[in-house]
């Protein structure tokens, strides 16, 4: 229990075999109360490495999208009656000692969905940060921002935090399945912030390993269009 708030942590993790064991083992133990690795058809041993650093894993059998997997664990957080969970990347990038950081405005009753924001003093990126998603970085938190008429600085991280009874509301469509890739969290953020919710930005660190390592798994027009779509279907009313 954190500040008496059950708390899951969950990853979804697509053949991420060498970086999955670190981001289990750095998660504090004394906030979080369950690790949930969604092994989205990894053909590597992630879903074994996971497990073996102490996540609870579920195995999707196949690769359905990083939306899909998510969709699953949050289910999975529903479920087991956590009151919030924490989301981050499987990929080492994220810092899972700032945890905290998202938890505590939910704690104090002020947020209930907080995002961690590199842009805010206080939060940064390091490493090898590729040149086309610093600019993307910035012009979809932008776009989005017009469209709420609410100051965003982040949008695309998906290191957050999100109270679970938010998910219960009915105007929330999250089973479409166009939303089975990396348009789920945008969506969730958008929907969230218009329906009302109470959305904080808190300062985090995003880490970009060297290109040599594998820094990202998402391809550059395909998968940026996939995250752009959400703010205009929703933003032009083309979706619900």
């Amino acid at each position: 229990m954190y500040k008496n708030l059950k708390i899951i942590s969950i990853a979804p993790v697509w053949n991420e075999q060498q970086k999955i064991e670190a981001v289990v083992r750095r998660v504090p133990r004394d906030v979080v109360d369950e690790i949930l690795v969604v092994d989205d058809g990894s053909t590597d041993e992630s879903a074994k490495t996971a497990r073996n650093a102490g996540a609870n894993v579920i195995s999707l059998g196949k690769t359905c999208g990083v939306g899909f997997a998510l969709r699953a664990g949050l289910a999975y957080a529903r479920e087991h009656q956590f009151d919030v969970a924490v989301i981050l990347a499987g990929n080492n990038k994220d810092d899972p000692s700032e945890i905290p950081l998202l938890l505590d405005p939910i704690a104090g009753d002020k947020a209930d969905l907080v995002i961690g924001s590199r842009f805010l003093k206080g939060g940064g990126y390091g490493g090898d940060m590729p040149a086309y998603r610093k600019l993307a970085t910035r012009v979809h938190p932008w776009l989005m921002s017009l469209f709420l008429r609410k100051q965003l600085t982040e949008s695309t991280n998906g290191f957050r935090a999100v109270r679970l009874t938010a998910l219960d509301d009915q105007r929330l469509k999250l089973s479409q399945t166009w939303l089975d890739g990396y348009a789920l969290e945008v969506y969730l953020l958008f929907k969230l912030i218009r329906l009302g919710y109470r959305h904080v930005e808190v300062p985090c660190t995003k880490i970009y390993p060297p290109k040599r390592l594998g820094n990202t798994k998402m391809r550059p027009v395909l998968d940026w269009w996939d995250i752009l779509r959400p703010v205009i279907y929703l933003g032009v009313g083309l979706r619900k």
